[in-house]
């Protein structure tokens, strides 16, 4: 089992009185001198009991992530009367190493380290969370990252800024590899046979070993067999959390698809009655049903529905499509004065990419169709992103808007003597 290498640990639960407030216990965990210093370092892994009898668990990870994030209330503008939203704040998985991806490297680095790889390959947007993940979580263990950045239009290597995370994959002495926009698989685009960022990502690894490196291949959002171990995990610190018995709903943006598969994975292997939801940002409902249907059978998740026949992705998981807005990564006043909104309200900080958009199609579904919904206590998994917010893309509303504008000079306000 993983544990926190934090004194005190913070536990959520529930007031049973007669008050709805949420309450925060403070734990202290003993801790061993030997468990003191644990953080970049590759330990054993103990599954949960319900998933040891999965396929392919891992025997080791490696310690990046700040846990157990917290729950809390959340009173986002638009709620609809009846319902109650929590945040499980998952933004808060580390620092500049933060968000969902952080649990996806534990085992993928884990992986890395054990291979005794030199450097690690993956790739994305060229604003991408997961490769700005990557970079410092190799860096930390001593490792190169070579990041292939998906660039809409021409390529213009000089034109690529230092903002969002691409600040931080440059502090870390990524090598940036800028290709085009394309599927990670492959298969015509627009009429065009592409050849896809898997493939590139293979033949420059075959350079790299002609070199005598040796890299470990990370697929797009670390969304694999190996990944999706952090979810999983994930589900249990949920579970510890008392989140099976206080929530109806769990609802989180589905960008790759490891997140939604973790969690859904976890939510039936325990028994579990709460029902799993994912907002699409990009691809379709029916690709990410594929993508989590492809994980069960690889994590030999092999059980009946109540038809008698094989359980499928339809049968564990929700996901609601049609929330994308212009496409991903790309936002529209509307979304950004949304955002505005939430966060001057609530202090939580969502980004445009991911969150946004998860938040937006959750509180559509709130309203225009409630009963897709099992209940009215809903638990949002923030995924991080705030990184996006750096790119310079909201600076124009910021300064429009007369609540985020309030920017005065003293000798305007009280007069000096």
């Amino acid at each position: 089992m993983l544990r926190s290498i934090h004194t005190f640990r913070l536990r959520f639960s529930f007031a049973v009185a007669a008050s709805p407030a949420l309450r925060l216990h403070v734990h202290v965990a003993a801790m061993s001198t030997a468990a003191k210093f644990t953080y970049n370092t590759v330990r054993p892994y103990d599954a949960p009991h319900w998933a040891k009898a999965l396929k392919n668990v891992p025997t080791s990870y490696v310690e990046l992530c700040m846990r157990p994030t917290p729950i809390h209330r959340w009173s986002v503008p638009g709620v609809p009367t009846g319902f109650q939203l929590s945040v499980k704040r998952d933004d808060m998985t580390g620092s500049t190493l933060s968000g969902n991806k952080v649990r996806k490297l534990e085992f993928l680095l884990s992986e890395a380290v054990e291979q005794g790889c030199d450097s690690v390959i993956t790739c994305g947007s060229y604003q991408s969370n997961h490769c700005r993940a990557t970079a410092i979580a190799a860096r930390q263990l001593g490792m190169d990252s070579h990041l292939f950045l998906r660039l809409p239009g021409e390529i213009d290597a000089s034109a690529l800024g230092c903002s969002g995370n691409l600040l931080l994959d440059r502090l870390c002495r990524s090598r940036l590899v800028l290709v085009p926009s394309e599927p990670y698989l492959g298969g015509v685009v627009y009429g065009k046979q592409m050849r896809g960022l898997k493939r590139r990502m293979e033949d420059y690894a075959e350079k790299l070993r002609s070199e005598g490196h040796k890299p470990y291949l990370i697929p797009v959002g670390g969304s694999n067999t190996v990944g999706s171990w952090g979810y999983i995990e994930e589900f249990r610190e949920m579970v510890e959390q008392g989140v099976l018995e206080h929530f109806d709903d769990l609802v989180m943006a589905t960008g790759s698809g490891g997140t939604l598969t973790g969690v859904t994975v976890g939510n039936y292997l325990t028994g579990s009655k709460v029902k799993v939801h994912g907002v699409c940002v990009c691809d379709t409902a029916e690709y990410f049903y594929d993508h989590v249907d492809h994980h069960l059978e690889e994590l030999g998740v092999a059980s009946t529905n109540d038809r008698g026949q094989p359980i499928r992705a339809r049968d564990l998981v929700d996901i609601f499509d049609g929330y994308k807005g212009k496409g991903y990564g790309l936002s529209t006043d509307e979304e950004l004065a949304q955002l505005l909104d939430a966060v001057g309200e609530t202090g939580v900080s969502l980004d445009p990419v991911y969150t946004l958009k998860a938040l937006r199609g959750l509180l559509a579904e709130m309203a225009g169709n409630p009963g897709r919904l099992a209940g009215s206590r809903v638990l949002f998994i923030h995924t991080g992103g705030i990184f996006g917010l750096y790119d310079g893309g909201i600076d124009e509303l910021l300064k429009k808007n007369p609540s985020t504008n309030q920017v005065f000079k003293y000798s305007d306000i009280i007069a000096d003597a």
